[in-house]
């Protein structure tokens, strides 16, 4: 434990826990944002983004729409205008283009009819509304965000905490980072390029299927990845299923984490005092919400959290992650036990508490949280070792 100087942001923790109508899950998340602060937030008449992930078709464990109506639902008491919103992918998909993009949501079911709220892709059409953010830090001088999110006057982000690739984790940060860029922007932060084992790859063709810049080429049963084409959207390393696409996890990750907690902090640059979080914690499974499929959960469904932090917030929901005993049958090579990571027991070689160090280096948040339980009234404090700590506020 650091000395009682460190900063430590407020986290709001509701388990899952009801046996009254005053419990269920939409009133836990309406009393979160009441406890959180939120209301300060947004202002009347206020173009509020609702920022969330709608899910890759093929997903089922995304976000519920009933959890976003609430949030709705407190945004509208405040007189704010919510609209809910996200960007189109890097990679192929269904969330490609705005089109596709809004399909899948209403195919997810975050339609007016449930979530009161209308939806706009943020990037537009075809990821051309871009504004440029001056930021001033280690890799970027300015960031590239979608223009609608930078033109929202307020900003709440309801992220699915769960597992990722190449993050090792993926919450709050992630979902501003990747979330609020269009295409260029989360081609900036995709500084890695990806390659392929000769030796392990069986000629499938599954990235050369999936590839949207046509980068990868087939010679003799055997993929191979043009590193002036790859754009480093990771999709090959998604589909591989005999792990021969594969980076330089030495050095690539360590700047791609960076790059992306530096795209978390354009993201909100301009909305000081005016951006609310709540993650779920439920459902986490290994992979990011852009895959087309759902694997089995990490770990016991824990609650739902809410901060004005997006690193402490993200950093409560990694500990309490890793305090749980591993589900039976998930995808876990090791750390299935309490207190162990289980993010590095599903992707060893990320490096995902890069979020929480450099997040404090760039003034996003701090690492150190006072986790309140609104069941049990009662607090705890977490606060690292020898920690920066730098608020945003700054």
């Amino acid at each position: 434990m650091s000395d009682s100087t460190t900063k430590k942001s407020k986290v709001f923790f509701a388990d899952l826990r009801a046996r009254t109508p005053r419990e269920n899950r939409t009133m836990k998340i309406k009393k979160l944002f009441d406890a959180a602060g939120f209301a300060s937030c947004v202002k009347p008449g206020d173009l509020t983004a609702v920022k969330l992930h709608f899910g890759e078709r093929g997903c089922d464990t995304h976000i519920s729409p009933t959890l976003v109506r609430a949030v709705v639902d407190k945004i509208a008491e405040r007189g704010g205008r919510p609209f809910l919103t996200d960007t189109n992918t890097l990679y192929s998909g269904s969330r490609h283009n705005g089109a596709d993009h809004l399909l899948t949501a209403l195919e997810h079911g975050f339609g007016f009819e449930v979530t009161a709220a209308p939806i706009l892709i943020a990037d537009g059409l075809s990821s051309t509304n871009v504004a440029e953010v001056p930021i001033h830090r280690k890799h970027f001088e300015t960031v590239k965000i979608a223009g609608d999110i930078v033109a929202a006057q307020s900003m709440l982000v309801i992220s699915h905490f769960k597992g990722h690739e190449m993050a090792g984790f993926g919450g709050a940060v992630k979902n501003l980072a990747m979330g609020c860029a269009p295409r260029v922007g989360k081609q900036e932060q995709h500084c890695v390029r990806f390659r392929v084992d000769a030796k392990k790859c069986v000629g499938c063709g599954a990235c050369f299927k999936v590839c949207p810049q046509k980068a990868v080429t087939m010679a003799e049963k055997k993929a191979c990845i043009d590193p002036e084409k790859c754009i480093g959207c990771g999709e090959c390393l998604t589909v591989c299923q005999d792990k021969a696409v594969g980076l330089d996890f030495r050095t690539d990750l360590s700047e791609f984490m960076e790059r992306m907690v530096e795209y978390a902090y354009g993201a909100i640059k301009n909305k000081r005092n005016r951006v609310g979080f709540i993650n779920i914690l439920t459902n986490v499974t290994p992979d990011c919400d852009c895959v087309p499929w759902s694997d089995a959960p990490l770990v016991p469904d824990i609650g739902f959290l809410a901060s004005t932090d997006p690193v402490a917030l993200d950093a409560a929901c990694f500990d309490l992650v890793n305090a749980q005993a591993a589900n039976p049958g998930a995808m876990l090579t090791s750390c299935t036990c309490p207190g162990e990571n289980k993010f590095a027991g599903c992707w060893p070689e990320t490096k995902g508490e890069i979020t929480f160090t450099h997040g404090e280096a760039v003034g996003l948040g701090h690492r150190a949280y006072e986790l309140i339980s609104l069941k049990e009234r009662s607090s705890t404090s977490h606060a690292p070792h020898a920690r920066a700590s730098h608020d945003i506020k700054k």
